[in-house]
């Protein structure tokens, strides 16, 4: 996995744009960007683990599987709040980071993740859509 490589997904012109509550078949091969709402109008399937605050902005994307399982790390553009479900729980970071400093990209989170469908839930977002990479860790 490499910064630069991630920071480049993310701010690629040619990013699919979803909107909250969308399905992929398969892990994009770019970044896309997903809109996001007021955590009331989200509908996020699960109660995110952390409350969102007032004034944020919140959304989904479930995905029907991933290649293979193993390790993967999750590139957002803007700081949010990261929920992965799977199989019906909570999935918990085996590592994770914050880039302050880096343009274009402000969080990656690395998760273990089966060959299962999955949702990836993002709430206490301060503006209203976020790009998102998922790639295989290396």
């Amino acid at each position: 996995w490499n910064i630069d490589h991630a920071r480049a997904l993310l701010t690629a012109p040619d990013r699919t744009k979803l909107n909250s509550g969308s399905e992929l078949a398969a892990l994009p091969a770019t970044a896309v960007t997903i809109a996001l709402v007021a955590p009331a109008d989200a509908k996020l399937p699960t109660p995110p683990e952390r409350a969102p605050k007032d004034g944020t902005f919140a959304g989904f994307t479930k995905f029907s599987g991933v290649p293979k399982a193993g390790s993967y790390t999750i590139s957002l553009s803007n700081g949010a709040w990261i929920d992965l479900v799977q199989d019906g729980h909570f999935l918990k970071p085996t590592a994770f980071s914050g880039a302050t400093d880096c343009e274009g990209i402000r969080k990656t989170v690395k998760l273990d993740l089966s060959a299962a469908p999955f949702v990836l839930q993002i709430s206490g977002a301060s503006e209203n859509s976020l790009s998102i990479a998922i790639e295989p860790s290396e």
